[in-house]
């Protein structure tokens, strides 16, 4: 997922989306404990993407400024 895209979201499909990711991530975590994870990179993908979800929804608040 691209920042752009991340942007052009309303507030409550983002976090909607954030909630849909970390679920996938727990998924994956779980998947990876019990070893039948097959795709280990996509753990980091889903990593980034959640991070950069976060970091669009904290720019619009301005807690950093």
């Amino acid at each position: 997922m691209k920042i752009s895209d991340i942007r052009a979201l309303s507030p409550e499909a983002k976090v909607q989306e954030l909630t849909e990711l970390k679920r996938e991530q727990f998924n994956l975590r779980m998947q990876k404990a019990t070893g039948q994870l097959a795709n280990s990179a996509k753990l980091r993908v889903i990593k980034r993407d959640i991070a950069r979800l976060l970091t669009v929804m904290n720019e619009k608040t301005g807690i950093g400024a």
